[in-house]
């Protein structure tokens, strides 16, 4: 049997590779070891910075909340408005009440105010 040389093939692999590290610094945008190295570590760092986005979010989130809660009322805090809204089953999350207190005050602080009521 005839030997077969994997140049081809050998060649497109590295190409590739390569292409996914454009815009790497020094080796790892040059050479193939340090490529694929890099391009491991970057997968994990994605998979686990995914997750690690939602956790930043909800603390975002958290503190637009609280800064809304800051004019309307002295006795209310971001925890006691969140057990408010539990007890009296209104279903608006985090994500919406920040985007209240940001943009709608004035709707905010009528809810706020039932709350505290």
């Amino acid at each position: 049997m005839s030997r077969v040389k994997g140049g081809i093939i050998a060649a497109k692999r590295r190409r590739n590779i390569l292409k996914r590290v454009k815009g790497y610094r020094f080796s790892r945008s040059k050479k193939e070891r340090a490529a694929r190295e890099a391009i491991a570590h970057a997968g994990k760092y994605a998979f686990a910075h995914r997750r690690d986005k939602k956790n930043d979010f909800r603390r975002l989130w958290n503190v637009r909340i609280n800064a809304g809660l800051d004019g309307i009322s002295t006795t209310l805090s971001y925890s006691r408005l969140m057990g408010g809204l539990k007890k009296q089953e209104v279903a608006l999350n985090r994500k919406m009440l920040a985007m209240l207190a940001e943009k709608y005050p004035e709707t905010f602080a009528r809810i706020a105010k039932r709350i505290s009521a």
